[in-house]
């Protein structure tokens, strides 16, 4: 049984200023009654705090997690922007503190565990509280929302979703790409097999860029390809046991030729181990470089198409086209503001203890919506056109 939400303290740690950390932190320095910023040393927090000119609004801490667990009280919240297996035992240190957490990572099955654990604490656990994941979720309840108030829950129907994200340079490169996070997490993801639906069928690409397609976005052309396990959200984005998905995918966006341009890459994968592949994230980060001069830019498209029959056809489309600037980049803005926004609720109670996704219900999904608009995060109805995976 649970225990009682453990009322907030208004303290906010966040951990870790990389790439995904920009003015969502600024956002939380002037809502929340006090900020640590924790990073590998403090001297390095520090020079993020001045790079993103918040000194003297947040305190700069050197990580360790036996560092923070010391200074955790019950109901401070944590903020991790730590790589995904750093969440399970930050969890952990939560739960004994009865500390909240917040993340925009997927939700693993080592955070899953301790759920239960912190629900009975009165902990909220926040995940998949980003760009993507994250606004996905959110652009995605809100079409299916329109598609069952049009089409209507109980009547046969077919589907076909497409959720396209990604990051690329603003200003097309060789590459066709900017890394706007760890070089080694995409090399990785590109490994992991994707499962998604096409024609009706469950399909699995054991390769992912090997399903590469390419998609017209806006009227510009793109490549885009499946990633992680789609099917589970025909269940999370509340899709009519009446329907019948004819696609369901979400996947990764790509500059036009990224492709060709990636083949070296490709076949190190195919043949390389974790020791080869780790080096060639470090190859690729020292041949690639983010600087300060190029700029990002964030492209993600989510359309949804439901058929009943006889002509009664509802489609609609959501697109959100984002480019970086000299304060920040797009990805930075995306993620960070999306997951302030989610510690604002746990600050102002508006989320219970357990877990919790960026986006539960279309209720909740509009109502981040209006309020990611009104921070400057808008996003316009676009027909997405061409062969969807």
């Amino acid at each position: 049984m649970s225990e009682p939400r453990v009322p907030v303290t208004g303290t906010v740690h966040w951990i870790g200023a990389g790439l995904s950390t920009g003015s969502g932190l600024a956002d939380l320095c002037a809502r929340a009654a006090r900020v640590r910023l924790w990073h590998r040393t403090a001297e390095r927090a520090a020079q993020a705090l001045d790079a993103l000119g918040l000194t003297g609004r947040a305190e700069p801490r050197a990580y360790t997690l036996p560092a923070l667990t010391a200074e955790l009280a019950p109901g401070d919240v944590v903020v991790s922007m730590l790589p995904a297996p750093a969440h399970a035992p930050l969890l952990a240190a939560c739960v004994e503190r009865r500390a909240h957490f917040a993340c925009s990572s997927y939700v693993s099955d080592a955070v899953l565990e301790q759920v239960p654990a912190a629900a009975r604490a009165g902990v909220t656990v926040l995940t998949e509280a980003g760009l993507d994941p994250g606004i996905d979720h959110l652009l995605a309840h809100d079409l299916v929302a329109g598609a069952r108030s049009a089409i209507g829950a109980g009547t046969p129907a077919s589907y076909r979703l497409t959720s396209y994200c990604g990051g690329v340079p603003a200003v097309p490169n060789a590459f066709r790409y900017r890394f706007s996070w760890a070089p080694l997490g995409v090399l990785n993801a590109l490994r992991s097999p994707a499962r998604y639906i096409e024609d009706g069928a469950e399909t699995v690409a054991a390769r992912p860029w090997e399903a590469t397609r390419r998609q017209t976005v806006g009227g510009e052309t793109f490549e885009v390809y499946p990633n992680r396990d789609s099917v589970p959200f025909v269940e999370q984005y509340g899709l009519p046991a009446a329907w019948r998905a004819e696609t369901l995918v979400r996947g990764t966006l790509r500059l036009d030729g990224w492709l060709r341009a990636w083949a070296p890459v490709f076949e190190e994968l195919r043949a390389g181990d974790d020791e080869r592949i780790a080096a060639l994230a470090r190859e690729l980060a020292a041949a690639h470089p983010t600087t300060d001069a190029d700029r990002d830019r964030v492209v993600l498209a989510v359309s949804l198409e439901a058929d009943a029959g006889g002509g009664r056809v509802w489609s609609g489309s959501r697109l959100l086209d984002l480019v970086g600037d000299e304060r920040e980049s797009a990805m930075a803005r995306c993620v960070s503001r999306t997951l302030a926004l989610g510690v604002r609720h746990i600050l102002d109670g508006g989320l219970p203890a357990g877990l919790n996704r960026a986006a539960e219900t279309p209720e909740r999904s509009a109502v981040w919506l209006r309020e990611l608009a009104a921070g400057g995060l808008e996003f316009s109805p676009s027909p997405l056109r061409g062969p969807a995976v």
